[in-house]
């Protein structure tokens, strides 16, 4: 585990706080691991049934730890491994869950929402995906998820044009179920969460599972999308985009 994810339990319902507000909640592998931990055990709690997945105020999260990626890049293996484990968990988790998103929710901060069952944003809650821009491509699963549920022109926009998202426009769009005050968009994801936890359960399983693409059809796509992404970031364009986005850092 670590200490930058931080896993509460309150009653039927799990909250998965992503807890790095100095870095705006930037993900490194660790987190991603205790966050893909925390969702499979959720599943094989009998007792939980809805989980939270949020930040901190002000931020969401700012997707990957360009640093902590890079090196990972470096080494054996996939690139974004320890991704891929967060994204199958939330592909194949069997309980619902809620999302509390407050300011930038950037790259996998934004993807991550399209396997949510319930999104609640703060009006200040923005929504940007610059994979292109760094020479790579979507992931997820969102170039599947994003198109079924916001739409083809919408879904170009965001994820090949790189446009942003506001909370409105995210709302209008139906990526966000409903837009909370600054501040306040935990406490409603919250009760969301406990309405969830208070209907019949096999009942609500049933019909997450009619209503939800199938896993296998999903993970398919996280794991085509994964191999292109491991290509794209030996190409000449990436190293070429993150080395003028490292630059610009200095």
């Amino acid at each position: 585990m670590t200490e930058h994810v931080a896993v509460t339990d309150n009653g039927a319902v799990r909250t998965i706080r992503m807890c790095r507000a100095d870095k705006k909640n930037a993900l490194t592998q660790a987190m991603y691991t205790a966050m893909a931990e925390a969702i499979a055990k959720a599943d094989a709690d009998a007792a939980i049934r809805c989980v939270v997945i949020a930040g901190a105020p002000g931020a969401f999260t700012a997707g990957n730890d360009m640093e902590d990626f890079l090196k990972a890049s470096d080494s054996d293996g996939h690139p974004i491994a320890k991704a891929l484990d967060f994204l199958r968990a939330l592909a194949r988790g069997r309980k619902p869950v809620v999302a509390a998103v407050d300011g930038l929710a950037i790259g996998i901060g934004t993807t991550m929402l399209f396997h949510c069952d319930y999104v609640v944003a703060s009006t200040e809650a923005k929504f940007l995906t610059p994979f292109i821009q760094l020479g790579l491509v979507p992931e997820g699963a969102s170039s599947l998820l994003a198109p079924r549920l916001i739409g083809h022109q919408r879904a170009f926009a965001l994820l090949v044009m790189g446009k942003p998202l506001d909370a409105a426009a995210a709302h209008g769009a139906g990526l966000v179920n409903a837009l909370a005050p600054p501040g306040q968009a935990d406490a409603e994801a919250a009760a969301a969460a406990a309405a969830i936890s208070a209907l019949p359960p096999e009942a609500v399983a049933m019909a997450r599972g009619l209503i939800r693409p199938p896993a296998d059809e999903v993970v398919r796509r996280i794991d085509d999308e994964a191999e292109l992404f491991a290509i794209r970031m030996r190409s000449p364009e990436a190293k070429a985009a993150f080395t003028s986005f490292l630059a610009r850092r200095k």
